[in-house]
């Protein structure tokens, strides 16, 4: 058994990186495709389908957050207030920006059942939407203290379990007094206003947490993690499916507002996706495709934040849920290469800019 700690867990790299570009073709699919491609079609279809690896990212959020060289509170919560604050930036650029410059179409304000001039109360719905960003920056400052005060790992386990169980009986408990009611609408919303309430999604984060601890413990031995994954992923399937089967209305909902059901049957589904990844990198060479997922891990919040206001702006030129299956394949490569570019261009401009390099004359006139 190693007790060295390496530096990189690949397959998390690759299944955090996997979710990037996951994310880039659902998000094009719902703001771009119409309403009977979404859902009538094989690319609908698949797309949400490969939008179900959404816990990925929460999932190797938690291994992560575990095993980080800096462990103290204050960071963490410094950390999970950074994101915040990019998650409001974020949907002022998404949102209110195009409004604002009057270019957003008109057809997506009359989906909300609006109309131009919005007013104030709509323009800050935009701006306090929920996303996936707000339930990470929340979950950091909430996971930091857990971190420092729960140790066994079982605990962490148990608790992932209890949320996935009450989240549905706490929607209802909605506080009716100003600001307030936002904070109990990110914890535990039953709306679209909130994609990704606290409650249950914190739950994937928290077993991310577990076999991190679990990989800790183990001396870092990956083998040992992935095939423990492996077995609890298989395990998780087993007993979340039923439930699903049953009642999927209660225990899948939307996706977006999962019961406990839904909760351990997709992450007993990205467990063993993960484990899959682990055995692939193991048994295959370093490539483009592998290099370009660990670059979307190491990249994940901003690229996040570019692939959103980019196909968000993408109405001003596409329109909003009215392109064919073939145009929205079309598109989903177009806004993954935008993504990537401007990445690299914003960083390549912050590298020249600390280095106190200028740029050269020639490429200012190329």
């Amino acid at each position: 058994m190693s007790t060295i700690k390496p530096s990189r867990i690949l397959a998390i790299d690759f299944g955090r990186g996997f979710s990037v570009i996951a994310m880039i073709m659902v998000h094009t699919l719902w703001i771009h495709a119409r309403q009977d491609v979404q859902s009538d079609t094989f690319l609908g279809h698949f797309i949400h389908f490969v939008g179900r690896g959404t816990p990925v990212f929460l999932i190797t959020m938690g291994v992560s957050f575990m095993i980080s060289r800096n462990q103290d509170i204050k960071s963490a919560v410094k950390r999970g207030i950074t994101i915040l604050g990019v998650a409001y930036l974020m949907n002022f650029l998404k949102f209110l920006a195009p409004i604002l410059v009057g270019l957003m179409p008109d057809s997506f304000i009359a989906a909300y059942g609006w109309e131009i001039p919005l007013n104030l109360e709509e323009y800050t719905y935009l701006l306090l939407t929920g996303d996936i960003l707000q339930l990470a920056g929340i979950s950091l400052i909430v996971l930091a203290l857990i971190r420092a005060y729960l140790k066994n790992k079982f605990i962490l386990l148990g608790l992932a379990v209890l949320i996935a169980f009450i989240s549905p009986e706490l929607r209802g408990f909605q506080s009716e007094i100003f600001g307030l009611n936002y904070i109990t609408q990110l914890l535990w919303s039953d709306g679209y206003w909130v994609y990704f309430p606290v409650f249950p999604w914190i739950s994937f984060i928290l077993l991310g947490m577990f076999f991190g601890k679990w990989y800790v413990e183990k001396g870092y031995n990956q083998n040992e993690l992935f095939k423990r994954m492996g077995i609890v992923g298989l395990l998780f399937i087993a007993a979340g499916a039923p439930l699903v089967f049953m009642n999927e209305a209660y225990h899948f909902n939307d996706f977006f507002h999962l019961g406990p059901g839904g909760v351990i049957y997709l992450a007993g589904w990205n467990f063993s996706v993960l484990s899959i990844f682990h055995w692939i990198l193991s048994k295959t060479k370093d490539n483009f495709l592998y290099k370009t997922f660990y670059y979307c891990s190491k990249h994940v919040t901003s690229l996040y934040v570019i692939q959103w206001v980019l196909i968000c702006w993408g109405m001003v030129i596409f329109g909003f849920q009215s392109k064919s299956e073939l145009g929205t394949i079309l598109l989903m490569p177009i806004f993954m290469g935008l993504t990537f570019v401007i990445h690299f261009s914003v960083g390549k401009i912050r590298n020249i800019y600390r280095s106190g390099k200028t740029i050269p004359k020639g490429r200012l006139t190329s």
